[in-house]
């Protein structure tokens, strides 16, 4: 079934009307299996809390989040090679494993806001994380309407595990990051908050520009002799150029200091 269609037949939102708090809300959609059901639930629980007179509260989160009966999850080393993305079936594969990930995204969003509920942080802190849920269910929405639209469904295909079993593994202990890890994560979070720093401001082509020269890409790229390290190099260029055709459309504003990302004004 669509499930576009089957997202109209959620009534109700028993659980997530009963919240009365946005982490009680946060943790029912976590309990929430299937894909049309989680949409429906942040959207509703996103709602509410932008329409004010919402306590962040407390909850405790399930260990996991609740997974449909489909796909069938497998171990990353076990997933299917596809390369041919040119065909049908190879758009298919695409675009499940995008709808995969951005389901996984929505459970992330609404996990961190129910595992972190303390009352030292700001609404901002809440407001960012509801914002970001809702805009991964929109994602997730458009995703598996290109599938039905390609006649097929989000579970047809196998996904993996693979995020969940990373964090569960550094919750437990046994993932936690080596030194040398540790230093190369702090040098990339450095990074990227210089490069914010950096392109405030700028147009949306310039801060792409930028980004990919100052972060070492298009030289990393450069340094491959092989056809791939010239072909990526021109899809970044096609980034550039695709960014200053997005800030040239009327009505169309892009700052770095804008949450959505955007402000489409017509």
């Amino acid at each position: 079934m669509n499930l576009i269609a089957l997202d109209s037949r959620v009534r109700g939102n028993d659980e997530n009307n009963m919240a009365e708090t946005l982490a009680e809300g946060a943790a029912a959609i976590l309990a929430a299996g299937e894909p049309a059901e989680k949409v429906a639930l942040s959207r509703a629980l996103a709602t509410r809390w932008r329409a004010g007179g919402m306590t962040v509260g407390n909850a405790i989160p399930p260990p996991r989040p609740a997974r449909p009966a489909r796909p069938a999850l497998c171990p990353p080393r076990d997933m299917p090679r596809r390369r041919n993305f040119g065909s049908i079936a190879g758009r298919i594969a695409l675009i499940h494993a995008l709808a995969h990930i951005e389901l996984n995204a929505i459970d992330l969003a609404w996990d961190i806001i129910a595992r972190f509920p303390g009352a030292d942080l700001p609404r901002g802190f809440y407001d960012d994380w509801v914002g970001v849920a809702a805009e991964e269910a929109e994602h997730f929405t458009l995703l598996a309407g290109r599938l039905g639209a390609l006649g097929a469904a989000y579970g047809e295909l196998p996904a993996h595990d693979g995020l969940w079993e990373a964090a569960a593994a550094c919750i437990s202990g046994q993932g936690s990051l080596g030194p040398k890890a540790a230093t190369a994560m702090n040098g990339f979070l450095g990074l990227i908050e210089r490069l914010a720093r950096e392109v405030s401001g700028l147009a949306l082509h310039e801060q792409v520009d930028h980004v990919l020269q100052a972060s070492g890409l298009i030289e990393h790229y450069k340094k491959d002799k092989a056809d791939r390290g010239e072909a990526r190099v021109e899809n970044l260029d096609e980034l550039v150029n695709a960014a200053i055709g997005i800030h040239r459309l009327p009505g169309v504003v892009v700052s770095i200091d804008d949450p959505n990302g955007g402000n489409f004004t017509k």
